[in-house]
């Protein structure tokens, strides 16, 4: 079949790091841009606004994508041996994922302070690199340790 022969295939160990580094990379571009936005404005400002963003990314962490992050695993973990590189997100969030791309590029260009959306930003970026540590681990825990 062609189809076969075309697709690329890596290793689940593979898209468990790819899906980590691409959480981890789009957690620190979005923390970047609210930091550069923030660096604008007197730090009597900045710092409540950055704080406010952390404690908001340790709930979202914790209450939404640490749950996302965990069945992305799973379901990466019972995967065959080999799948297609694309797998490391599930189809349907991919959908999520142009969504919240062209929320970002909608919300960067409205008339929306900055400085404000930096607490978004924060939280979105914050709770996305949080939640790639559980990618890590998980990859840790089959590479060196070799527990499933």
């Amino acid at each position: 079949m062609f189809y076969k022969r075309i697709k690329p295939s890596v290793s689940k160990y593979l898209l468990i790091a790819l899906a980590g580094f691409m959480w981890s990379t789009v957690g620190v571009m979005l923390c970047s841009m609210a930091y550069y936005w923030l660096k604008e404005v007197d730090w009597l400002t900045a710092l409540p606004l950055g704080v406010f963003g952390i404690i908001l990314s340790l709930a979202v962490y914790r209450f939404g994508f640490s749950g996302i992050a965990k069945k992305n695993i799973d379901r990466i973990c019972l995967l065959p041996e080999k799948g297609c590189i694309f797998a490391f997100q599930a189809w349907k969030s991919y959908l999520i994922i142009v969504v919240m791309i062209t929320l970002g590029i909608i919300l960067r260009h409205s008339p929306i302070p900055k400085q404000y959306l930096a607490i978004v930003y924060t939280t979105i970026g914050g709770a996305l690199l949080l939640s790639s540590l559980h990618y890590y681990s998980k990859l840790w825990q089959l590479i060196i340790l070799k527990k499933p």
